[in-house]
């Protein structure tokens, strides 16, 4: 499953007319609100936790993790700075269904059950944005799921590649700014390190990504959802 990781935020959004500074709002606080640090690394809370409040992230990325019965465990989405997470309170979830870690040192806005409830209820501007907020999710769930059933290993790579760049633009590398192993990124999509390690190289190679510690990702990558054999393909165009 890719990632479910949110474009980035200004945190201002236009509601009936008027700008709604989303971070000013969150931090303001009206009780039932908590500023939480941790270092990469850090469990923020553990499959089996109660749950009990929305988790919001002013700075830093986080991702999801689930261990199966049969100790097996996958990388279920990764959040970065403008996400809510953890909403999982909202739908009657008296425990957690997954891990949060700390990919990066992050600063979290914890909202307790009963107070973001409260605020959706009296807050119509915020209930915009967080509902917004969460049919994007779903919408990224769906397709998600999609790429899994049809799509091949190599092309799950590539288009969580494409999405972790948020798809670049004007034919620019776009780097991925959140540290991720190659192990995670086989998690993600379900296959072998060695493998993703073959399909990163084979990316650098045709010069679909180039990597020194980060990640660059360029718009020709999407050659590779385009196309079966997105190197034929290239060397098709090249020849003519």
């Amino acid at each position: 499953m890719g990632p479910t990781k949110g474009s980035k935020r200004t945190f201002i959004v236009k509601a009936k007319g008027k700008p709604f500074n989303l971070e000013a709002f969150l931090a303001y606080g009206n009780g039932g609100t908590s500023v939480r640090k941790h270092r990469k690394g850090d469990t923020i809370f553990t499959q089996g936790d109660a749950c009990d409040g929305v988790f919001y992230i002013r700075e830093g990325s986080c991702k999801i993790t689930i261990v199966s019965e049969q100790g097996k465990e996958a990388v279920a989405a990764l959040h970065e700075k403008g996400d809510f997470f953890g909403e999982g309170c909202l739908t009657g979830q008296s425990r957690r269904l997954a891990t949060a870690i700390a990919m990066t040192d992050c600063e979290l806005l914890r909202l307790e059950d009963a107070t973001i409830k409260r605020v959706i209820h009296e807050q119509p501007d915020f209930a915009e944005l967080f509902i917004a907020h969460l049919l994007a999710r779903n919408m990224r769930v769906e397709a998600d799921l999609v790429d899994q059933l049809f799509n091949s290993s190599e092309k799950r790579l590539a288009r969580l590649l494409l999405l972790m760049a948020n798809f670049g633009k004007d034919g620019k590398a776009e780097p991925i700014k959140t540290k991720i192993s190659q192990a995670t990124l086989a998690e993600m999509i379900g296959t072998t390190r060695s493998r993703v390690s073959t399909f990163m190289n084979k990316f650098r190679k045709l010069g679909f990504i180039d990597y020194n510690g980060d990640i660059y990702v360029h718009n020709s990558l999407l050659n590779v959802l385009l196309y079966d054999d997105p190197e034929m393909r290239r060397d098709d165009r090249l020849a003519r």
